[in-house]
């Protein structure tokens, strides 16, 4: 299986400290986030790695190079300065995943999460892995029940931006920038869409403040 991992975005709201440095080069424990995933999927065996880059891409190149360095290979999609969201950056990055199911994660997320444990082929089009709520997320996003995912549902969790995709699940989709949301959405109704509820250790990285306490945090448990 390859890996994705998706580095494009512009962190707006990690300003000012992605004004000079792309937000997967931000560091947690003195390790960068793109660079822990890095090393997550490698341990997992999966050795074949995209990378989409926009703002400051430059960067993320020099500092990870060919991935030779981690035990990996990376290919690079590169992506206009404004980005193309999540669902044109995984489809303009197609021709570099394959034909087979890949693996897709956000670089803005720290987790311990065993990738090997995720299924290399997914019954469905998609099959995602959920959290539960964290405070500045409590309503959710999908629901699960007897692995399937849905839009509505009790006891509602968050989507943890790790997933498994097969590329039929944007046939149709116009090169561009496009959101990945409405084609799940789409695939859950269907009944295309699997999932698994994690409970280990998951940050999302959405503010400073929040760098700032999971960084205490990491840093206590070393």
């Amino acid at each position: 299986m390859k890996a994705m991992i998706l580095a494009a975005g512009r962190g707006e709201r990690m300003r000012p400290l992605t004004d000079r440095t792309p937000k997967a080069l931000l560091r947690i424990g003195g390790q960068t986030l793109i660079e822990r995933h890095i090393h997550g999927l490698a341990q997992a065996g999966i050795r074949e790695l995209v990378i989409n880059h926009a703002h400051l891409g430059g960067q993320l190149i020099a500092a990870l190079g060919d991935g030779s360095a981690y035990g990996v290979a990376i290919d690079y999609s590169a992506e206009p300065e404004d980005a193309l969201e999540t669902g044109g950056g995984i489809h303009n990055a197609l021709p570099l995943l394959g034909n087979e199911p890949f693996l897709v994660v956000n670089a803005d997320i720290w987790t311990d999460f065993p990738f090997e444990t995720l299924p290399a082929s997914p019954a469905g089009l998609a099959h995602l892995v959920l959290v539960d709520n964290p405070e500045h997320h409590v309503e959710g996003d999908f629901a699960l029940s007897a692995g399937q995912v849905t839009q509505q549902g009790t006891g509602r969790l968050t989507f943890s931006g790790i997933g498994v995709y097969r590329k039929e699940l944007f046939t149709g989709c116009a090169p561009g920038a496009f959101p990945l949301a409405p084609l799940l959405r789409k695939a859950m109704d269907a009944g295309h869409v699997g999932g698994e509820h994690y409970t280990g250790t998951w940050f999302d990285i959405g503010t400073p403040q929040r760098l700032e306490a999971i960084n205490r945090i990491v840093i206590n448990q070393q």
